[in-house]
């Protein structure tokens, strides 16, 4: 399997290394839905991948949760599987890793093992406390504070959650014998066998507990701790994407090796796509889908309720991002298909909606766990309208593909509005496979949209910031390198294509009303 076509300067650099060993970086790519180890080689091609699923349980309305053990150890086995592909830990030179970024555990210092069950970044639990802070007036602070909005997709209420509904949990995270990481930062303690407690700035960005800054001026938040009523012993230790997160335990994989990266999946993709020069932005589309846009080293303030945030942090420098955050997108497919029964496989899906001469005015608006940017409606549900008798199951197909689309649109509406117009899509994830989802999105949203042959972005970027830790890599020639993929251009009219946006506008109107 080929990545990136290569870069002259990387290239002669491996020449010069004589390929010395080890050459090759190993990639945990912890998502929603699966976790997935991939070793990359010294000039980015992939060179083997394992991947399992991870279950989500929802066990009341608007709760999400997995079993942080169950990511651990599925994590392990995929990391052994790619490793043993690759030709052995004595191949490895280090550790990357990205992850799904808002996910909240809460362990136990002494055992490893959680006290509670990893609330997912979709769970709406704490949309209630949420909502009685905005009415005591504190979001214009918090958003000034730490670039995000009150909302239960974040860590801080679901940190408080957990320490509310565990006998003696408070207590417990006060006395110091509790701990708080995202997904990366709970592996990275499995790694390390206890010895490292870390995170990474973009994860931390996205706690509701980070006053937004780079280098010196971000950090944790003394007055958003009080807010929450989060105890800063819990807290781990922030790094930048590119650092020294510890070695892991020799016994795990063979070999002790050095975790070299760390960040956000979103962020991770925006390194993927080579998204290092202020302007340029990605969207990605898995679980949910989001659009990020890298805005240099200037602090964005959105009046558009999206979101500021740490786009990345290298030894050399950092940006800030942009960001706006889609919950529902290729979950609209996995309904289709897994609850529904109304395809067989996400593959499927392209092949239906193509054989259709339009939507037959059908919307569905995927509220499953609320609306993101730029609504931020905790209480939405979600809707199909305008069903006819003559409405198929293939319509219904096409409007889930669509809404994808049309949710991009209204975010790229939201970023222009706050002065950050894109004039290009790169996508990444999952559903981009789909070619007449790509031509339709380039159509509504009216850009052209560029997908890259190799599609592991967010691997990719951690990859590529664990080589710029080792120093194989900087970061003007990562953002210089020569991307293979296909251009969609809009071919769609501009009366088509208000048509539609009306129609989807009509539904959104009802959907919250």
């Amino acid at each position: 399997m080929r990545g990136p076509a290569g870069w002259a300067k990387i290239t002669l650099l491996r020449e010069m290394s004589g390929m010395a060993k080890p050459d090759k970086l190993l990639v945990i790519d912890e998502g929603t839905t699966s976790t997935r180890a991939i070793v990359f080689d010294r000039v980015f091609a992939q060179v083997s991948l394992a991947q399992q699923d991870v279950s989500l349980a929802y066990p009341e309305d608007g709760w999400v949760q997995q079993d942080g053990e169950e990511i651990w150890e599925r994590t392990l086995a995929v990391c052994r599987e790619a490793v043993e592909a690759a030709g052995g830990v004595s191949e490895i030179a280090g550790i990357g890793i990205t992850n799904q970024r808002e996910t909240t555990l809460v362990w136990d210092r002494a055992t490893d093992q959680p006290i509670a069950p990893a609330i997912v970044w979709q769970d709406r639990r704490t949309a209630r406390v949420c909502e009685k802070l905005k009415a005591d007036g504190h979001e214009p602070a918090v958003q000034n504070e730490t670039g995000l909005l009150l909302d239960p997709y974040f860590s801080a209420t679901k940190i408080g959650w957990i320490l509310d509904s565990v006998d003696g949990a408070r207590a417990r995270a006060e006395a110091g014998e509790l701990a708080f990481g995202t997904i990366e930062s709970f592996l990275i303690w499995k790694l390390t066998g206890g010895r490292v407690h870390a995170t990474d700035v973009t994860n931390a960005s996205r706690t509701l507990l980070y006053r937004l800054g780079l280098g010196e001026d971000g950090g944790w938040s003394d007055a958003m701790t009080a807010l929450f009523n989060v105890p800063a012993s819990l807290l781990p230790e922030v790094k930048p994407n590119a650092a020294d997160f510890g070695m892991s335990d020799e016994s795990l994989l063979g070999a002790a090796l050095p975790i070299l990266s760390a960040a956000g999946d979103q962020q991770s993709a925006l390194v993927g796509q080579g998204c290092l020069a202020p302007g340029m932005a990605k969207i990605t589309y898995g679980t949910g889908a989001f659009l990020v846009a890298n805005t240099g080293a200037e602090r964005p303030n959105s009046q558009h309720r999206l979101l500021g945030t740490v786009g990345y942090e290298l030894p050399g420098g950092g940006a800030m991002a942009l960001e706006g955050s889609i919950f529902n997108a290729g979950t609209v497919v996995k309904w289709l298909r897994d609850d529904l029964g109304i395809v067989a496989s996400a593959e499927d899906t392209e092949s239906i909606a193509s054989g259709l001469k339009g939507n037959g005015g059908v919307y569905i608006v995927p509220a499953f766990t609320g609306l993101g940017a730029p609504h931020w409606n905790a209480d939405a549900r979600g809707t199909i309208s305008g069903i006819t008798r003559a409405t198929t199951a293939a319509h219904l197909v096409r409007a889930g593909l669509e809404s994808a689309a049309y949710q991009t649109r209204d975010l790229l509406d939201a970023f222009a509005a706050d002065g950050a117009e894109i004039r290009e899509l790169r996508v990444d994830g999952g559903m981009v496979a789909n070619d007449w989802l790509m031509q339709f999105l380039a159509d509504i949203c009216d850009r052209p949209v560029l997908r890259p042959d190799y599609r592991e972005m967010t691997a990719l970027g951690a990859a590529a910031l664990a080589a710029m830790q080792l120093g194989w890599l900087d970061a003007k020639d990562w953002t210089e390198r020569q991307v293979q993929g296909v251009r969609f251009t809009p071919r769609m009219t501009a009366k088509e294509r208000a048509a539609l946006l009306n129609g989807w506008q009509d539904a959104m109107r009802k959907t919250l009303a």
